[in-house]
């Protein structure tokens, strides 16, 4: 049998790549915020599990009611339904 079918298939693994914890918009919509929501407001409302792991906030969904949120990262979607409402977002 020739080697490279001998040779199990690996693949690549990016060591270097960014997981994000994913919320949508519809999430941050169902529970009722005062102030603003960081990444330590998510983690206890249990919308992500790890504190360590940076976060990033997508469209999905519409909200009703200004909010002031802090994150990682923004999909362009999640900007323009934020400002849309007229709340705020800032990148940490």
């Amino acid at each position: 049998m020739p080697l490279q079918r001998r040779v199990p298939k690996r693949g690549f693994h990016n060591r270097f790549r960014t997981v994000f914890q994913v919320v949508n918009l519809a999430d941050l919509a169902k529970i009722s915020w005062s102030g603003t929501v960081t990444p330590e407001t998510l983690f206890e409302k249990r919308l992500i599990r790890k504190k360590d792991l940076p976060v990033k906030i997508l469209g999905q969904g519409d909200l009703s009611k200004p909010l002031h949120i802090r994150a990682h990262a923004f999909s362009k979607t999640a900007m323009e339904k934020i400002q849309s409402v007229s709340g705020k977002y800032e990148v940490i």
